[in-house]
């Protein structure tokens, strides 16, 4: 479990990678936190209502500015020579260099909105995991964020800066996203879940139990969710809604779904059925850790899980695997998290027993599966900020 001397130390290693990459001393660097989601999958783009939390592993850029117009960018990831952009384009990176979008793209959706950055040079390295949920994206959107606004001497609000990075998933990684990540991230908020509502963007937080530890299971299975399919869940969504004479799924309920069965079709009514249904669930798994009650909340997850898995169809084998299984091993609630085909399982477990868990669970699904995915416990932390040199 990272903890913040962990942090640190990634702050250091980021900043000697810049210094032998680029030949010179970054001058800022910022950090920006993953996130996990109790509960609320794929309703966040139907203006639904989530529970994410900002957790304890994290992506941090260091840049520096350079005189040309452009942008040197790279990644311990790749550990490839620096992308170079042109900034004047501003159109999106092709392959091999698409990974780089997600940077780039906040750089110029920053300058489209008058922000002019200069030129810049900045390296990235993480320890949070990339296709395993745990929105990497929206960490590296968020820390190039607050270097951008830095050198530009033009500082958004959390809540906007939120928004502009979601534009640019949108428009330069091709992602169609909701605005679940990119909250959690620039709002995150320590010791604290977040009920966002996505059309509002109000957020009450909420206190996590201490005898309560949130395990995130790996697969392993690496995805993208700009291959089509999360772009196809949500096309569903929209045509459900305009069946339903509606801008958006978070405005019917079951009953209505039900009078207009026939006419959805069955996939189209199914999709429709998880994000209702999603919604309410969200209201009450928080209602029930409010109250003291992680027995209901385990059971709201498992049941986000089946509806994901059947109704939204984003599941996978791995998945389905390891919720069984800790469903065997006696954890409170488990389920997929993210946009799904991969990625990783959140896990509700008491406290005393998370390590027996962990064990456990990596153990059984080795040997009785043939393929070891990876657990950890993660807390909720603080929301992306520019980090001090020491």
């Amino acid at each position: 479990m990272p903890s913040p001397q962990k942090l640190k130390d990634l702050e250091v290693s980021c900043r000697e990678h810049f210094t032998r990459i680029f030949e010179t001393p970054p001058i800022l660097s910022a950090s920006a936190p993953g996130r996990v989601n109790l509960i609320g999958e794929h309703v966040d783009y139907q203006d639904g209502l989530v529970a994410p939390l900002a957790i304890d592993r994290h992506v941090v850029a260091s840049a520096a500015p350079l005189q040309e117009k452009k942008a040197l960018i790279w990644s311990s990831t790749s550990n490839q020579p620096p992308v170079v952009v042109d900034l004047n384009p501003n159109h999106p990176l092709k392959a091999p260099d698409a990974w780089a979008n997600y940077i780039f793209g906040v750089i110029a959706c920053y300058r489209a909105a008058g922000h002019d950055t200069g030129g810049l040079a900045i390296a990235i390295d993480s320890n949070l995991p990339s296709g395993a949920g745990l929105s990497s994206s929206a960490a590296l959107e968020s820390a190039t964020a607050l270097i951008v606004e830095e050198f530009s001497g033009n500082h958004l609000p959390a809540k906007e800066r939120a928004q502009l990075c979601r534009k640019a998933e949108h428009q330069y990684a091709g992602v169609p996203c909701g605005i679940m990540d990119q909250m959690a991230v620039n709002c995150g908020l320590k010791d604290h879940a977040l009920v966002i509502d996505c059309r509002t963007l109000e957020i009450t937080p909420f206190t996590l139990p201490a005898e309560l530890s949130m395990v995130v299971v790996d697969t392993k299975v690496k995805h993208s969710l700009a291959d089509g399919e999360y772009a196809k869940r949500k096309n569903d969504c929209v045509k459900a809604a305009e069946i339903l004479g509606t801008q958006m799924l978070r405005d019917t309920d079951i009953e209505q779904l039900k009078q207009k069965q026939n006419q959805l079709g069955n996939r189209l009514y199914r999709r429709a059925h998880h994000v209702v249904s999603e919604i309410t669930r969200v209201k009450d798994f928080t209602a029930a850790m409010k109250s003291g009650n992680p027995k209901l909340a385990g059971s709201l997850m498992n049941a986000s899980h089946a509806s994901l898995r059947d109704d939204f169809e984003v599941s996978c084998p791995e998945l389905n695997t390891l919720v069984e299984m800790a469903e065997k091993l006696e954890a409170i609630g488990s389920r997929m998290m993210g946009g799904g085909f991969g990625g990783s399982t959140i896990n509700l477990v008491h406290s005393a027993k998370v390590n027996e868990f962990t064990d456990q669970l990596v153990k059984k699904c080795r040997e009785e599966h043939g393929w070891t995915p990876e657990a950890f416990v993660v807390s909720a932390v603080d929301a992306a900020t520019l980090s001090e040199f020491s």
